[in-house]
Parts: C-alpha cells; sequence; structure tokens
C-alpha cells in the first residue's frame, strides 16, 4: 500500500489536472482519479514499459474521461458543425472573457476533449482517433474549428459572435 501511495503523491495530480481539463467538473475529475488508482491496483502487472509510467497513467487517465464523457452523452453528435451550434451564447462578464479557463470551457466537450489532449498533452491524430473511435482527420477538423474559436474569442474579448457563429 505504501508503494500505491508513493505512486498516487507523484502521479494523482497530473492525473486529476487532465480529467479537470477535459471534464471542467472538479467532482467529476475526482471521481476519474479514484477509478484510475483502484484499476492500478489490478492493471499494474501489465505495464510493459513502452512508455514512461506517467505516459501510460495519463493514457489511462485520458481513456477514462472519454468514456466518461460518452457515458453522460455529451459526445451525442459527431457531426463538427452541429458540434459547435451547441457553444454557450455569452460570457457574463468581462473578466470571463479574458479568462482563458472560462474561454477554453465555453467549447463543447468533446473539442474541449481534442484541445487539450492535442495541444497540452500532446497527443497525435492518430492517438485521438483510438480514443475517440474516429479517423484522424475528424480530430483535426475538430481542433482546427476550436482553435480558430478560441482566437476569435480572444482576439475580441468584447464579443462572443465567434463563439457562437460558424
Amino acid at each position: 500500500m505504501a508503494a500505491f501511495a508513493a505512486i498516487y503523491d507523484r502521479f494523482g495530480g497530473a492525473c486529476y489536472n487532465l480529467a479537470l481539463r477535459v471534464l471542467g467538473e472538479p467532482a467529476a475529475a475526482e471521481d476519474i482519479v479514484q477509478e484510475i488508482f483502484l484499476k492500478l491496483m489490478v492493471s499494474l502487472r501489465g505495464f510493459r514499459g513502452d512508455a514512461p509510467f506517467g505516459a501510460w497513467l495519463k493514457r489511462m487517465t485520458a481513456n477514462a474521461t472519454i468514456d466518461a464523457l460518452r457515458s453522460h452523452q455529451r459526445f451525442r453528435d459527431d457531426d463538427p458543425d452541429t458540434l459547435f451550434e451547441s457553444m454557450p451564447a455569452r460570457a457574463t462578464d468581462a473578466e470571463d472573457r479574458a479568462d482563458a479557463w472560462a474561454i477554453l470551457m465555453r467549447l463543447p466537450p468533446r473539442a474541449r476533449a481534442v484541445v487539450i489532449l492535442h495541444e497540452v498533452e500532446g497527443y497525435t491524430h492518430r492517438e485521438m482517433a483510438e480514443l475517440f473511435g474516429q479517423s484522424e482527420s475528424y480530430s483535426k477538423s475538430i481542433l482546427a474549428r476550436a482553435l480558430k474559436r478560441l482566437n476569435d474569442a480572444v482576439a475580441d474579448p468584447g464579443s462572443a459572435e465567434a463563439m457562437d457563429h460558424a
């Protein structure tokens, strides 16, 4: 148990941060971390050392967050055009519009997951295609549209129109 505690101390924060960035909900991120570390107790023997341990654990976390989004039907629509139609209208105040986290949270969950996994965690489009069960071109399309929306929102923080219309 001391070894598992040491693993949690070393990697728990990184797993939580990844889950929080993708899911946007602290309680859901905590649930993912608990699930991952329980699963780790069973699957640790399956670690072959092909990748660094931290990367393997983060991959488990990414898979669990995608599964959580799927289970809550946040991935109802696989069409990129329809995906962005569900974006919230406007930020509530100037501070939210200027805050990167608030802007990122305005993306639909799948788009936010693609941005976080690719831009922050360094996943390739091939890896994301496996995670999402889609083609590489699908994640490229989602990423391009999401980054454009984010750039438009940052370029004109006084107007949320860029986040609302394709």
